[in-house]
């Protein structure tokens, strides 16, 4: 533990923990999982609840506060709030592709690989729970990829959690991942159209666009090809509530007298995290899986909407991971026999156990996001029908990025959904 350290409305203590890196082999290697811990100035040595957050991505940190605002000033009101690098991640031992690479065969890497998923993950929550919380239960609240995490640590450990809170992050229970990508297709081609709807200049440019990258070799900073592919990429933010904005100035940037512009291609680089964040390229379609493989769903499904491969008029994709990936981004290329294995892998464990979640007792609620683009609000309605005691707020009124936007409404709701006052 280190000594607390203060920023405008915050007390923030920083602890690192070494965990098994396989919890099923708890004499073996070891990893490193960093936590943060904040409190409201004057709690420091208060008998507070504790509240764990499970940032979204998959392969993303924890958020750095910088202050007290949005959801942390509410969660600070009442709780002692802990903010985890899941493993992989930021101040955890972080997955990147010299670290892969390292491990040796492309056997060796995805069998490393496969250990950051959600299993593993809960284990590391409950090994921190026994020393940082005396053994005493704590609510997770969950973001996203975060919800999915907190949805198995109901099925996982439940006698570790006081309660948990969702947003725009309820996940399939068992639904097959090609099911999943059909839905997701059909999702980003309606927000294709919603975003030419408010930008209906920006058909013809990036219409305009796609025709360039497809004849010249254009580069982006780093070296690599902005293929059109990786252009189509783009659509990517397109589920959050300045997704538009985003992309449109993007495209209103892309040419200088005719020229590309070098201000478009740096931050068209930088909105493109997979090389930053590569466990999200690596391990996205393998959080689904349950007992077969997923077998780079998003590729073989993509030929049933043919509106994503037409030259013109050219549509952006969502939330999908493509094989081609670990060919065109240069920091993904060293581990591509490892992402084939793991795509081909049969035997992942089951993450979300129908029977124990269909005798839950741990307080859940979540909101959930009616026009959410990467997660399917009919699957999340069915998941929360499954599982006793689980309170289902769902919305229009935000985008998958609502915690963000109006968080301390948002998890205010929640706690009062938990606790009975909502």
């Amino acid at each position: 533990m280190s000594i607390p350290h203060r920023v405008p409305g915050l007390v923030l203590t920083d602890h690192e923990f070494e965990v098994p890196l396989d919890h099923d082999a708890p004499g073996g290697e070891t990893i490193r999982v960093f936590a943060r811990e904040v409190v409201a100035p004057g709690k420091e040595h208060a008998d507070l609840p504790w509240m764990v957050y499970l940032q979204g991505g998959l392969g993303f940190e924890a958020p750095r506060p910088t202050g007290a605002s949005g959801w942390v000033k509410r969660a600070l009101k009442d709780h002692r709030l802990l903010l985890l690098d899941q493993r992989g991640t930021g101040r955890s031992t972080l997955v990147h592709a010299a670290s892969v690479v390292r491990r040796g065969t492309p056997e060796a890497q995805a069998a490393y690989l496969a250990l950051f998923r959600q299993e593993q993950i809960i284990r590391d929550c409950e090994f921190i729970r026994a020393r940082l919380a005396k053994g005493n239960r704590w609510k997770v609240l969950g973001q996203s990829w975060g919800g999915f995490l907190a949805t198995a640590y109901l099925s996982r450990a439940p006698e570790g959690l006081s309660a948990a809170l969702i947003t725009g992050g309820v996940p399939p229970l068992a639904t097959p991942i090609d099911d999943i990508y059909r839905a997701t297709y059909r999702r980003v081609l309606r927000r294709n159209q919603r975003y030419f709807e408010r930008y209906p200049a920006d058909r013809a440019a990036v219409d305009e666009i796609g025709r360039r990258l497809g004849a010249e070799d254009v580069r982006l900073p780093n070296g690599d090809r902005l293929s059109v592919r990786r252009f189509q990429q783009l659509g990517m933010a397109f589920g959050m509530s300045d997704g538009f904005e985003t992309i449109h100035a993007l495209i209103e940037s892309a040419f200088d007298g005719g020229e590309w512009n070098p201000a478009f291609l740096i931050d068209v680089d930088r909105q493109q995290s997979f090389t930053r964040n590569p466990i999200f390229a690596i391990l996205h379609e393998p959080i689904y899986a349950q007992g077969s493989a997923p077998n780079w769903s998003a590729e073989r499904i993509r030929p049933e909407y043919p509106e994503f491969d037409c030259p013109a008029p050219l549509f952006f994709t969502g939330e999908m991971i493509y094989p081609w990936m670990f060919d065109d981004y240069q920091a993904l290329a060293p581990m591509k026999a490892a992402a084939d294995l793991l795509a081909a892998k049969r035997d992942w464990p089951v993450v979300y156990d129908p029977g124990t979640l269909s005798r839950n007792q741990v307080p859940t609620a979540a909101c959930v996001y009616l026009d959410d683009m990467y997660v399917e609000w009919a699957y999340s309605e069915e998941t929360a029908r499954a599982i006793p005691g689980f309170r289902l707020w769902a919305t229009n009124e935000y985008d998958h990025n609502g915690l963000r936007a109006d968080g301390e409404k948002i998890l205010d709701r929640l706690l009062g959904m938990v606790s009975g006052e909502v």
